[in-house]
């Protein structure tokens, strides 16, 4: 396996190699955000290139779901390799037709180049992957239909957003009036409960600490029940954060005017008791604030890494 952490717009690469001589071949676990697919590309066939393989050995992608940062590379790795395309069973259907309402890539306004799904994997399911047999668990929470992969024999787990070294995705599902914080508080006692030394998260670095990474998972989750307000906050500024890390300067009138017309947005203001865009230049003050956002003079947005 070859893990390769990314940043916070893309997710992290994982690539698995099977098989000798001939018969070797290649897996890859998510694929990042369309913006950086070519640098995808570009990573897998570095990697394959290292044992000696043409990127046609590149045989199946895997998602651990269908958020943009995790599948947006999906269609330049089929189109550069033949790969098969693997998704969460329970969204099979909803990306060959490409449904709109069950896909979150416009209602989060970003984007994902239209793929083709030909294999779907549910909880319970199991494939090889290294040479190691993983099996496949529902990890709702962040998102109702992600699935983690443990590898028991190794005792690895890949997390997905289910799980980071300081918390977890942002629970999508109780910004709209379904259920999430319960999913991801069972979705915590799941992990607990495997046989894990090592988790690889979807985005930061890998956890070589699992117990306390759960600890602290849980502590962030019990911060959202204890306050209504604050993941509905939350969810705002990461979802502004995250179109300012795509686009990387912006208008400001657009950023809000774009994002004030999501669902997602829209329920989150309503937690807060806002209109959408007071919430959203509430969450743009924060953001500024902390250095995570800067303004021109001209009403500019820009993204910034901040310094402290």
């Amino acid at each position: 396996m070859r893990f390769v952490q990314r940043d916070w717009l893309s997710s992290n690469l994982f690539v698995f190699f099977d098989g000798e001589g001939d018969a070797r071949e290649a897996t890859v676990v998510d694929t990042g955000y369309h913006r950086h697919s070519a640098q995808t590309v570009a990573l897998v066939a570095h990697l394959l290139a290292r044992e000696g393989l043409g990127m046609d050995r590149l045989r199946r992608i895997v998602n651990t779901h269908l958020h943009s940062d995790h599948c947006g590379g999906n269609l330049a790795l089929h189109q550069a390799s033949g790969a098969r395309v693997t998704v969460p069973a329970s969204m099979l259907d909803s990306v060959r037709r490409w449904d709109n309402e069950r896909l979150t890539f416009q209602d989060f306004r970003q984007h994902c180049e239209r793929f083709p799904a030909h294999d779907g994997l549910a909880p319970g399911d199991s494939l090889v992957l290294g040479g190691l047999r993983w099996q496949a668990h529902g990890a709702p929470g962040h998102d109702p239909d992600s699935l983690v992969l443990h590898c028991p024999e190794a005792r690895l787990l890949i997390s997905a957003d289910a799980l980071w070294e300081n918390g977890f995705g942002v629970i999508f599902p109780e910004l709209t009036g379904a259920s999430g914080f319960a999913e991801q508080a069972a979705v915590l006692e799941l992990i607990a409960a495997l046989p894990v030394d090592l988790a690889l998260p979807g985005h930061g670095p890998i956890i070589t600490d699992v117990p306390a990474a759960l600890a602290r998972a849980r502590s962030r989750l019990k911060a959202f029940r204890d306050d209504a307000h604050r993941s509905p906050r939350n969810a705002v500024k990461v979802m502004l954060k995250f179109m300012l890390l795509d686009h990387g300067r912006l208008p400001m009138a657009q950023a809000l005017a774009e994002l004030a017309g999501s669902r997602t947005v829209g329920g989150a203001a309503a937690q807060l008791g806002l209109t959408p865009d007071e919430a959203l230049r509430r969450s743009l003050d924060e953001l500024l604030a902390q250095g995570q956002l800067g303004l021109e003079p001209d009403g500019t947005l820009i993204n910034l890494e901040p310094t402290g």
